[in-house]
Order: structure tokens, then C-alpha cells, then sequence
């Protein structure tokens, strides 16, 4: 399991993505120059057997604590740290039985329930939202998301953000210098892709406005590399200082390599 958090200057409101079908803008800045690495292994999309799906898994629940994931009764994956984002893992196509304990804790179960995939995909299944009364407005959830992993053309990159902060409001995300938008009017569950020239970037998450110029609220710094996909998931409290959030959880950008 991988997880890279980014190290954010955070401030008061919130993060999200656009949705997977688009709607989100080309960014053709200059890149800044403040490197930031990222390091999820993955495979490729000529990999992926015939009648098999890939699926990877990410643990984006801040307040649930370690968990076990099973595929048909199976461990697939142990201990699994929150803000960690697994490699892909060979799965034969169509409906598994999935379920998600407390690490070494079977009898403690936060989901179970059949989820189907088709051959020659990719997916993410991201574990987002809170453990607790159904009444939450972001109760815990698996949001499940098929990813693009075809490759941009050398010297550009593709980057998809997926909003997981479960305090957090819609947002606008802009790079800072340029002020171009990257990401307009996004909100929680919802992600998106853009596609970039290669480098290194200083992103801004702001609070959302019409003008896309709402007070920045985080900033990460990211290192693009050309003909990859990434994708980054916003994640962690925004404001960490309530009693019923775990403090150690705050908001952060956990970035993983697609393809």
C-alpha cells in the first residue's frame, strides 16, 4: 500500500473534483518549480489479462481506522492504513462479493456488498465519507470509479482530482502562477480530469465563485511527469480541530500514478 501525502498550507474551506465525464479545463501554464514526488506503482493497461478487470483500493475514510479488504470471502489486502491507495489487483470480470472489516477484527464489518466489474477495465474503489449515525450527511460510503489510464501524448500529462474531505465544501482549483482553473465548481464524491504539460506545479484549492477566485484554502505542490495519468485524491479533515475528528487525519493530497 502507498500513500504520499504532499504536505499542505491549509486554510478554511474546502476541495473537491470534477466529474468523470469532463467539464473541467486544459491548463497550458508555464510549471513552477517546486517538485513534489509521487510514487504509486501500478500496471499498465496492455497488462491486464483477457476477461479480467483491474481494481486498486483506496482508504479515504478519516475517521475509520485500519482496515482488511476481502473479495469473495478472500483477503485481498491487510491492514490498510488511512490516505494508502493500493496497486492494482487482478480480478476476473463480473459481480464479486466485497467487504471491508477493522484490520484483524472480521467480526467488525463497515461494508458488504456485491460490486461488478467488466473485462479490460480499470477501477478504483475508494472508501470515503464517516463511520458512524446514518444521519451524516457523508456517511461511509465505497465510491467506486473507472479510470482512464489511456496515456496523453509525450511531454503532456493527465491528472484527475477526486474530492474526498468529508468537511469540506465545493471548490475551484487554479494554479497559482498563472491563476489558470484547473478545476471549477466541485464537490464532494465528484472528480475529473485535465490534461497539462509536463513539470511542476503549485495548485491552489479556493473556495468556489463564480470568478474562480474564492480565498486559496490549500495549496500542494505537484511533479508531473509527461505520458502519465495520476490521479489525486483530496482527502483528510479541513478542520481537524473538532473533538470527533482524529487530528492526525487533516486535510492532504495522497497522489497515485494511473497508468
Amino acid at each position: 500500500m502507498l500513500g504520499i501525502g504532499t504536505g499542505a498550507t491549509v486554510g478554511l474551506a474546502g476541495c473537491s473534483g470534477n466529474s468523470d465525464q469532463g467539464g473541467t479545463e486544459t491548463a497550458t501554464s508555464s510549471p513552477t518549480e517546486t517538485p513534489m514526488p509521487t510514487e504509486t506503482a501500478t500496471e499498465t493497461p496492455e497488462e491486464t489479462p483477457m476477461g479480467s478487470a483491474m481494481v486498486r483500493v483506496a482508504h479515504l475514510s478519516p475517521n475509520a481506522p485500519n482496515v482488511d479488504v476481502y473479495v469473495d470471502g478472500s483477503a485481498a489486502l491487510e491492514d490498510v492504513p488511512f490516505g494508502a491507495v493500493s496497486n492494482y489487483l487482478t480480478v476476473p470480470a463480473g459481480a464479486h462479493q466485497v467487504a471491508i472489516t477493522a484490520a484483524g477484527d472480521a467480526d467488525t464489518v463497515v461494508f458488504d456488498e456485491e460490486l461488478t466489474v467488466a473485462a479490460g477495465t480499470h477501477y478504483t474503489a475508494a472508501a470515503v465519507g464517516e463511520l458512524g449515525d446514518d444521519d451524516d450527511d457523508r456517511p461511509f460510503e465505497v465510491l467506486v470509479l473507472e479510470d482512464d489510464v489511456i496515456l496523453p501524448e509525450d511531454g503532456m500529462a493527465k491528472l484527475r482530482l477526486v474530492h474526498t474531505s468529508p468537511d469540506a465544501p465545493a471548490v475551484d482549483v487554479t494554479v497559482e502562477s498563472s491563476g489558470d482553473v484547473l478545476y471549477d465548481g466541485v464537490a464532494f464524491g465528484e472528480s475529473g480530469y485535465v490534461t497539462v504539460p509536463e513539470g511542476a506545479y503549485t495548485v491552489q484549492v479556493r473556495g468556489d465563485t463564480m470568478a474562480n477566485d474564492g480565498d486559496v484554502v490549500a495549496s500542494f505542490d505537484v511533479d508531473l511527469m509527461g505520458g502519465t495519468v495520476y490521479t489525486a485524491f483530496a482527502g483528510g479533515y479541513l478542520d481537524p480541530d473538532d473533538d470527533d475528528e482524529p487530528a492526525e487525519n487533516a486535510f492532504d493530497l495522497f497522489v497515485a500514478v494511473d497508468a
